[in-house]
């Protein structure tokens, strides 16, 4: 089965608002431009993928996916994050694609490894449809998903994604196929992800440094500390 990987990204004008308690406009838009870097070279590095595609409508997203060899898919118009990932894997879908791998890119803690990790679920051999859903450490969000064909399951995107996407599997009678996995699990909305983030000592990343430089400029310290498992 070749799995292309699938990158919703929007613009970083105004990017994390919900952060916006320890962090300005400006500061939101270095650290959201920042982690799609991170995300899309570990991306690009994984070993397994047919390709790496990246919807937008904004044009310096595109112009950064495309420097770094990524395929872009332009939307006509700016949509939210569901409106835009259907357009793009419908596309694909007409293109001929398998399966898509679906990767926001708020994900700091990625590694092309992780990326390898969610590729090596699919069994040899397997076929269509198939279906397998990677939830965020609270288990609300869906952080990632590999789908085949491209449109096996309707998808939306927001609070209680992982309830909604596996009741969409299990409509289809497909196995319900999960993976756990730390990296992918914590994405970057909320005041305390950002603090998590720092917390987990992972990887010494570009994410690391500009959120570290940013909350410093802010006068925001990060809490030291293991983080919640």
């Amino acid at each position: 089965m070749k799995v292309a990987a699938l990158m919703p990204v929007k613009g970083f004008g105004n990017a994390k608002k919900r952060l916006s308690p320890l962090l300005g406009s400006a500061a939101r838009e270095i650290l959201a431009e920042t982690m799609f870097r991170d995300v899309l070279r570990e991306v690009r590095s994984a070993r397994g993928l047919a390709g790496t595609f990246v919807v937008t409508g904004d044009a310096k997203v595109a112009s950064i996916a495309a420097a770094a060899g990524a395929a872009v898919i332009r939307e006509s118009a700016v949509q939210g994050e569901t409106g835009a990932v259907d357009f793009a894997r419908l596309e694909l879908k007409r293109a001929g694609c398998e399966a898509v791998l679906i990767l926001p890119g708020d994900l700091p803690l990625l590694q092309a490894a992780d990326v390898e990790q969610i590729l090596a679920q699919v069994p040899d051999g397997a076929r269509a449809p198939f279906a397998l859903l990677v939830p965020s450490h609270d288990r609300l969000g869906t952080n990632a998903l590999l789908l085949a064909p491209p449109d096996v399951i309707q998808l939306r995107f927001g609070y209680d994604s992982f309830t909604f996407h596996s009741a969409q599997v299990t409509a289809q009678g497909l196995l319900l196929r999960c993976f756990e996995n730390e990296h992918v699990a914590l994405d970057i909305d909320e005041p305390q992800d950002l603090q998590r983030f720092l917390t987990c000592d992972l990887r010494a990343g570009e994410s690391t440094r500009v959120a570290r430089e940013q909350l410093a400029v802010a006068g925001v310290g990060p809490k030291h500390g293991a983080a919640p498992q």
